[in-house]
């Protein structure tokens, strides 16, 4: 069993756990996921790591509690743990890669909107850990859900948080955000990194892309299995056939087809939706956990 150190209810539905997984946290780097289990029986569900202690071997998550997994998982105390907590998984952020000299010479942004906030924290952590100063936007719908914005503050140069309602903060979303900063601020930027729903990554990407600033997105929330096996996670980014869980989660924001995943989703909630993908894609509707390229 994976016990569970700590449980914080950060705001409403959004939960944090330390969960201690000592070979999994001496293996983490930012940007990589794991999935966990409840039991023999539970869901697989794949969750971001928000943190890693290689030390004290603790893997934080952070997860909403939307669906009946994520519920019964709510439900769990200090003590009690997961059946299966397998990882790190995914491909580490390409930031990890660089040389301290290499990223001195870049203005990095990143943007984190509602939950993608924990697996940006991570990054920003590294890059401070790697004597780099970077600049963070916090998006979301009123200030209710904001979530890590002291932990963030710890080690980004700049934190701007921003709230649909204005009830905290800048009055505007990210993107207006980001207007704000690069219009009317003077603010420079080399590259965007933006975790967040998948609607709000598509529009940021956009602007950044008329903006004329490289952007890398998280497309972790379309991963289902996590494997590659069941097909869910499957994108086309620059034309090429691409699965989120074994080829991400990171992409860059200019090739990847928003609204080709967006369109494939939600075919995917239904069974019927599921056998049509599944006709309709072939051989690439699966991308083969085990590296092999899928069924053939």
């Amino acid at each position: 069993m994976y016990r569970i150190l700590k449980k914080e209810l950060l705001t409403e539905n959004i939960y944090l756990m330390d969960v201690e997984a000592k070979r999994v946290a001496r293996s983490c780097y930012p940007g990589q996921f794991v999935i966990v289990k409840l039991d023999e029986k539970g869901e697989r569900i794949p969750l971001t790591i928000c943190d890693y202690d290689a030390d004290k071997g603790t893997v934080t998550i952070v997860f909403a509690a939307v669906g009946a997994s994520t519920m019964k998982m709510a439900e769990l105390e200090v003590g009690e743990g997961f059946s299966d907590f397998v990882g790190p998984l995914g491909t580490e952020s390409e930031l990890v890669h660089e040389t301290e000299d290499e990223l001195s010479k870049k203005h990095v942004l990143f943007i984190a909107g509602g939950v993608g906030t924990a697996p940006v924290y991570p990054q920003v952590k590294w890059m401070k850990e790697h004597n780099q100063n970077v600049d963070c936007i916090i998006g979301a719908r009123n200030k209710e859900l904001i979530i890590l914005e002291d932990a963030m503050k710890e080690y980004a140069e700049n934190v701007y948080v921003c709230t649909d309602d204005g009830s905290y903060g800048f009055k505007g979303n990210v993107n207006d955000m980001l207007k704000e900063l690069v219009n009317n601020q003077g603010k420079q930027y080399d590259l965007v990194i933006a975790i967040g729903p998948v609607i709000m990554m598509k529009f940021v990407s956009l602007l950044t892309k008329e903006l004329g600033i490289k952007t890398i997105v998280s497309m972790n929330p379309i991963m289902v299995d996590g494997t590659g096996m069941c097909g869910a996670c499957r994108l086309t980014v620059g034309g090429e056939v691409k699965f989120a869980c074994v080829d991400g989660p990171e992409f860059d924001g200019h090739l990847v087809d928003f609204d080709e995943s967006m369109q494939r989703q939600k075919m995917y909630k239904t069974e019927e939706g599921r056998a049509i993908l599944k006709l309709r894609e072939g051989d690439t509707h699966h991308g083969g956990g085990c590296g092999c390229g899928g069924d053939k």
